[in-house]
């Protein structure tokens, strides 16, 4: 049975979480299972549809239900995915028809998917600051859309100085089959190193819009910056993973005293 709302000082569309979070714990609504509609929780509760939607939404936005309408609410079943940031490194697939992110997902049995869009901007003010450009300097800016079984997962977006790719592949809207990485290396830019930042914070709108997300919600953002082997940097990519969808793996190897 549910609570009698008159036995908390909890708002009631918070009642209504509560007691369907404990029911997804302790696996009495176990993943994929449907939740009580809303007519059913209004009835339970005493409440009006709008205030137990309330309760349902803080669900979605913790990542524990999510909606399909009209059917209602599902519990989430959670598939995280590893997201591993040295992996770039690695050879790029021999497929021209994937990346190397495609290549990992369609191993483990998902079918990924990706949108690419290409623009030629005024780099944003801290990319500017990452590639050392000036204010009114161009960059190209490939944007990635990246999905697992059509749900969008993250976000991948690259920035490169237009003086550098300007006529190039990296300027296509479509996958560069050999890697953007390799493409800039023949243009004369091999990356040597990287230097990563990793942040933790709520999700821009646009970011939202771009993921799907019913509200701004939790999300891990990881910056990669190369550069050549004269310090100049060439790329600047911005990772934005949905905080309750990814876990960040890094393999690190101790260097050995000579």
């Amino acid at each position: 049975m549910a609570p009698r709302t008159s036995e908390s000082s909890k708002p009631v569309y918070q009642q209504v979480a509560d007691w369907l979070r404990q029911m997804i714990d302790s696996g009495e609504l176990p993943p994929g299972a449907q939740l009580p509609t809303e007519k059913d929780l209004s009835e339970r509760f005493g409440a009006v549809r709008a205030t137990v939607r309330q309760g349902l939404t803080v669900l979605v936005n913790e990542g524990l239900v999510r909606p399909a309408r009209p059917r209602g609410y599902f519990v989430r079943e959670h598939e995280l995915m590893y997201y591993r940031p040295q992996a770039e490194w690695r050879p790029h697939p021999a497929s021209p028809e994937m990346d190397r992110w495609m290549e990992e997902q369609t191993t483990l049995g998902r079918e990924p998917s990706q949108k690419i869009t290409v623009e030629i901007i005024k780099a944003p003010p801290r990319v500017a600051t990452r590639l050392e450009l000036g204010d009114d300097d161009l960059v190209v800016a490939r944007r990635r859309v990246r999905y697992l079984d059509g749900e969008p997962f993250n976000l991948n977006d690259s920035f490169y100085p237009l003086e550098l790719v300007q006529g190039s592949e990296i300027v296509n809207p479509a996958d560069v089959a050999r890697g953007t990485n390799q493409a800039l290396a023949d243009l004369g830019y091999q990356q040597v190193r990287a230097i990563d930042e990793t942040e933790s914070r709520m999700s821009l709108p646009d970011e939202a819009t771009r993921l799907e997300l019913p509200v701004t919600a939790p999300v891990l953002v990881h910056r990669v910056t190369g550069f050549t082997d004269d310090d100049q940097p060439v790329r600047h990519t911005i990772n934005v993973l949905i905080g309750s969808k990814h876990v960040m793996l890094y393999e690190r190897q101790k260097l050995m005293e000579k």
